[in-house]
């Protein structure tokens, strides 16, 4: 979970997130939607994939990356677990 939200929590790496939303994308259309230069979506990328959050899926010489379900289930389980805590005020 830590991984999680420390990913999430720098600002490029949210906007990555929110456009994968939409459904997948690869480097270039990532790069052209957010105007970062590919070295640095290529880092996020790696930070998101390593906190379980997108996965990449080759297609011939290009890299697809997607949200990955599982990480968002933790999160909202997690999110969640602290809702007794406004039920009962």
């Amino acid at each position: 979970m830590k991984s999680i939200l420390s990913a999430l929590a720098e600002q490029n790496r949210l906007n990555i997130v929110e456009i994968l939303r939409k459904g997948p994308h690869n480097v270039g259309e990532l790069v052209q939607e957010t105007g970062l230069r590919q070295p640095q979506i290529s880092k996020h990328l790696r930070v998101l994939s390593e906190a379980g959050i997108v996965q990449v899926m080759p297609i011939a010489n290009r890299r697809v990356y997607e949200l990955r379900r599982e990480a968002f289930t933790e999160l909202d389980l997690w999110l969640n677990s602290y809702i007794h805590i406004w039920e009962e005020s």
